[in-house]
């Protein structure tokens, strides 16, 4: 062989050796996730990414410095604390939140966004064990208290769209068949704003987000009749993912054995009910 052969021939392995240090160098470049100790697979390594919806006070909203806070975010904290990682929160529209499309998207790897867990959520998410047992509420302006939905006939109340609070009323006017304009507003904000500002004159949410509001807002507002419907909030993470969950069950159990559930819920909720 010449040693035109042997230059040719010593380019090509160069090139070969480029090509593959190429390829191992782009896939680090792509992949950012990582893996904790216990084999947790995360999107960003060091980071326990959460999907939320701002604002849901009190279980997440943000502070006056901006910090996203509450009691769901409390309780994720113990379970990024479990996996010696930090908690970064994602704020992303419920829709993408209860459909599993933003953990399938490997937008975050757990939602947390005081979600009720329900069977059709169930097909497309993986709920942990209950950690909230809510209620939905009635609350319409100081003064104009009422005690049941059929005194709102021929009146408009407001609901947050996509929410069990939405599937409960327009289910209770379909089957009582009560005369009311049923509004949906896009989110917790807007639905507050509406029923501040008389554009309803009753508004249904979760009891502890009306008691949060009423906190703020004294005076204004308050809870005329709560509907015991049964839910209870779960967070959820990608279908399939068994290591995740397993640490975020063992992370709530322990925070109910230790007392740090209990102190998480009466500084976000208040004193906690007997059981």
């Amino acid at each position: 062989m010449t040693m035109l052969g042997h230059t040719r021939k010593a380019a090509g392995l160069a090139a070969v050796a480029m090509l593959a240090i190429g390829g191992v160098a782009g896939c680090a470049k792509e992949d950012t996730g990582g893996t904790t100790e216990g084999g947790v697979a995360l999107v960003k390594a060091g980071t326990l990414t959460t999907c939320t919806h701002l604002p849901y006070a009190p279980f997440q909203s943000k502070d006056p410095t901006g910090k996203v806070v509450g009691f769901d975010v409390a309780l994720i904290d113990l379970v990024a604390a479990k996996l010696s990682v930090t908690q970064a929160i994602v704020d992303t529209p419920f829709e993408g939140i209860k459909s599993g499309a933003d953990l399938n998207a490997g937008k975050c790897d757990v939602a947390a966004a005081g979600m009720t867990i329900t069977d059709e959520r169930k097909k497309v998410l993986d709920f942990s064990d209950p950690y909230f047992d809510a209620t939905q509420a009635l609350a319409v302006p100081t003064g104009k208290e009422v005690k049941t939905l059929e005194e709102l006939k021929g009146k408009r109340l407001g609901v947050q769209g996509g929410t069990t609070g939405e599937e409960y009323i327009k289910t209770q006017v379909k089957e009582k068949s009560l005369d009311i304009e049923v509004v949906s507003y896009r989110d917790l904000a807007a639905l507050q704003q509406a029923l501040a500002t008389n554009q309803v004159v009753a508004a249904v949410n979760d009891l502890p987000v009306w008691n949060e509001y009423i906190r703020a807002n004294p005076g204004k507002v308050v809870v005329a009749a709560g509907f015991d419907t049964g839910e209870q909030y779960g967070f959820a993470v990608k279908k399939g993912n068994a290591a995740l969950l397993k640490a975020v069950n063992e992370a709530i159990a322990a925070a109910r054995t230790d007392g740090k559930y209990d102190e998480i819920y009466k500084t976000w909720i208040g004193e906690k009910p007997a059981s």
